[in-house]
């Protein structure tokens, strides 16, 4: 329990000490305060769960920003996810359009599919999309990517694998 008290303890410290620092840094990458407020709370929210409060060492900006910025990334990546989808969302006639409760639903699962690819290994993640969107057979993207039939089933296991870790 003194173990978890002090961790509480030098988390909040750290948190006083360079939070509003944090968020300035993230305001000039962002653009705008909301979205520097929220990655700056997720990322002393990942601080705090992934137990990296003993990383943090004595230069704990360098840390905090190495988290920072990886969020920030996913933060863009989110919005081209966003953006992509109202553009083909306009394309559809006015009656077609899902709820907002369903078009909530839609980029929350576009996101994790994104997370998902993201995960993927290059070459993993280009022949689950030929599988996938292009319908291609093992054989055809073997043929195409020139590589090993045993190649392309050991990739789209990985990719298969990956997606049931969702």
């Amino acid at each position: 329990m003194a173990l978890l008290n002090v961790r509480w303890q030098q988390l909040h410290e750290v948190y006083r000490q360079h939070h509003d620092w944090l968020q300035g840094w993230l305001r000039k990458k962002t653009g705008n305060t909301w979205d520097a407020a929220d990655i700056a709370h997720d990322t002393f929210v990942r601080v705090m769960h992934k137990d990296k409060l003993a990383q943090l060492g004595s230069e704990p900006r360098a840390l905090l920003v190495h988290i920072a910025k990886g969020l920030v990334i996913d933060h863009w990546r989110h919005q081209q996810v966003e953006r992509a989808y109202q553009e083909t969302l306009v394309l559809l006639p006015a009656d077609a359009w899902p709820s907002a409760e369903e078009q909530h639903l839609i980029l929350e699962a576009l996101r994790q599919i994104d997370r998902l690819l993201q995960n993927m290994p290059a070459q993993t993640r280009a022949i689950f999309l030929l599988a996938q969107l292009e319908g291609l057979t093992y054989q055809q993207i073997a043929e195409q990517l020139g590589i090993s039939l045993i190649t392309v089933k050991r990739h789209m296991r990985k990719a298969y694998l990956e997606c049931l870790s969702l």
